[in-house]
């Protein structure tokens, strides 16, 4: 492999354009936002890490080098000031929409309509606010350089239904239907929209968040095999960013092998 083919690639598989490529990613203050980050530094790329928790930026920043921004994803004006920071510095080659999380385990009929509508604002809204926001300049990259690249992660809550998960079920499956409508609607630019469905990954923050801070409920999730972590799910976007120009990976599902389905998890093998 020569010193000019990135990491995880061959040249057979290299994209046909990738200089000077510069990525924002949300969500990046833990998990599957800050492992991306890491990847795509390592991978070449300048990153913007956006997140509401300016502390842990600084960190990550510090460890990778990466660029920060510090913003709430559910304030339209914040967003459109870091479109324009963004023009301002450089423009924009992809954007990868992270930002999200899980409330609850409740049943439709206890549902805390609080827990819903914050779920929606960040999951479905704040995914609509920043693709708004930067379309533009995804746009202009897609004509100069060939290719630009808007990846949501979703999740496999996006494509089925599982006992106390309505909440979130319903808003990744907005975010989901976001995804493939956008594709619909830019057909022929050359800008891709890729989505990445998550099944169970073990973070630092996701379960302990969605239980309100108890460890021992959010540790019983990943009991008994073994869950992805979220360096997988950030090998998996980097791989979808650098394929060919001409290719779009429209969705990946990815799950740990133990995990069939949301709500059928083998424990106890060894897996």
């Amino acid at each position: 492999m020569s010193d000019s083919t990135a990491p995880g690639t061959s040249p057979e598989t290299m994209p046909e354009t990738m200089p000077n490529r510069r990525a924002l990613v949300t969500g990046a203050s833990s998990g599957i936002g800050a492992a991306t980050v890491r990847r795509l530094r390592t991978d070449g790329w300048d990153v913007v890490a956006a997140a509401r928790r300016a502390d842990r930026l600084e960190a990550l920043a510090a460890e990778t080098g990466c660029e920060v921004y510090a913003i709430d994803l559910t304030d339209d004006d914040a967003v459109s000031a870091l479109a324009a920071h963004l023009t301002a510095t450089g423009g924009l080659d992809a954007v990868v929409n992270n930002a999200g999380g899980a409330l609850g385990l409740d049943r439709v009929e206890d549902a805390d309509v609080d827990g819903w509508r914050q779920m929606y604002e960040i999951n479905v809204l704040g995914t609509l606010r920043v693709t708004k926001a930067v379309l533009p300049l995804l746009r202009e990259a897609g004509a100069s350089k060939g290719v630009a690249d808007v990846v949501n992660v979703t999740s496999t809550a996006a494509q089925g239904a599982y006992e106390g998960g309505a909440g979130y079920t319903g808003a990744k499956h907005a975010e989901h239907m976001l995804s493939q409508t956008l594709r619909w609607e830019i057909a022929g630019e050359p800008v891709r929209v890729i989505e990445v469905a998550p099944g169970a990954v073990a973070t630092e923050e996701f379960s302990l968040v969605r239980f309100g801070g108890d460890a021992e409920k959010a540790a019983a999730v990943y009991d008994g095999y073994t869950p992805l972590v979220a360096a997988d799910i950030a090998d998996t976007i980097a791989w979808t960013l650098s394929r060919p120009d001409h290719v779009n990976i429209d969705l990946v599902t990815i799950r740990p092998r133990a995990q069939a389905h949301n709500s059928k998890i083998v424990r106890g093998t060894g897996v």
